[in-house]
């Protein structure tokens, strides 16, 4: 397994992580034993960075890494770091409330986090979005503290843009920033990728295939279930997911001249961006791992990326990437 480091002062880890939200919320029901075959798998494949959050189904997400973990083969189970984010606020029906990134809640949150995943520290912590009434450097300072008690290794950020990213890096040593990257989700390039390379800030980015959607696999008439965030993300809908679908379409092109898959060139992009760059990967099933393991393997020259390019320029997406309520939680999108 090819190896990134997170930032200047942040862990080694696999190039690929694995994004584990999939297998308990938001993209319809999951399979808990495949599920846990996939994290197995991708242990075994040498990936490290296991993905998540203590909002993923209430707390489902970190008990399913636990038991993934538990019996996972012991090598491989020392080797595992995880990435948690914190703070957001749920109804019983799965509603989203707002964000608290207190102090003392801060350390509540991560006190059941460690309880839920059975283990003594959490590698990388974050919150999932800034708390606009508190700033940004007491949630730092908390996160900190426990850095400091030994209960949490690395502080990480997510979704934020380049001011609340400078804040941050003066109150504590950050090693990530958790945001969302692909080819129809260029945002980061314009002020917050320089100013996270000029603090000695890595990019763990999600969304590499855009929720699926560039994946290769979505087609124009797939029916989602209720419970799929999907059905109310604007790129999914109407006329914008056949634009969308367009671009695939393109791009389907040159991963066939290359012989490869459409998702493999997708992830393969985002690994081209740089070193500091490492792509979660939101497989909830083995195959689809193995797919995206692939993308290791593929050498984009510089013909391939301006094809790339042409293909799906910057800005070239239909919809914002999220419902517009939930955007106006996007520190990064100010």
């Amino acid at each position: 397994m090819q190896t990134r480091t997170l930032g200047t002062t942040g862990p080694q880890t696999s190039a690929l992580g694995l994004g584990c939200m999939g297998m308990s919320a938001l993209y319809g029901d999951s399979d808990r034993s495949e599920s846990i075959a996939t994290v197995h798998a991708a242990l075994d494949a040498g990936i490290t960075l296991l993905d998540t959050g203590d909002f993923y189904g209430m707390g489902h997400n970190e008990l399913l890494i636990n038991e993934a973990l538990r019996t996972a083969p012991a090598a491989a189970r020392e080797k595992a770091q995880i990435s948690v984010k914190f703070g957001a606020l749920r109804t019983v029906e799965g509603g989203f409330t707002g964000y608290d990134g207190r102090p003392n809640a801060v350390k509540n949150f991560a006190a059941y986090s460690l309880q839920r995943l059975g283990t003594d520290h959490i590698d990388i912590y974050r919150i999932a979005r800034v708390d606009p009434g508190v700033p940004i450097e007491e949630t730092v300072g908390a996160i900190a503290e426990l850095v400091a008690a030994g209960h949490v290794r690395h502080i990480g950020l997510s979704e934020v843009g380049a001011e609340t990213l400078r804040r941050a890096a003066a109150a504590a040593p950050i090693s990530d920033l958790q945001i969302e990257y692909s080819l129809i989700s260029r945002g980061i390039e314009e002020a917050i990728l320089p100013t996270a390379r000029e603090l000695g800030i890595g990019i763990t980015a999600y969304g590499v295939l855009s929720r699926g959607l560039i994946s290769g696999h979505f087609s124009r008439d797939r029916k989602l279930a209720a419970n799929d965030f999907r059905g109310m993300s604007p790129r999914f809908q109407g006329d914008n997911l056949d634009r969308n679908l367009d671009l695939v379409d393109a791009l389907r092109k040159i991963a066939e001249q290359k012989g490869i898959s459409v998702a493999q060139t997708a992830i393969a992009w985002v690994l081209s961006r740089g070193e500091d760059i490492v792509p979660l990967v939101g497989a909830r099933r083995r195959d689809r791992l193995t797919e995206a393991l692939g993308a290791l393997e593929v050498a984009l020259d510089a013909d391939d990326l301006a094809a790339i390019e042409r293909a799906v320029p910057a800005d070239a997406a239909a919809g914002d990437r999220y419902p517009t309520d939930q955007m106006a939680h996007l520190d990064s999108e100010r």
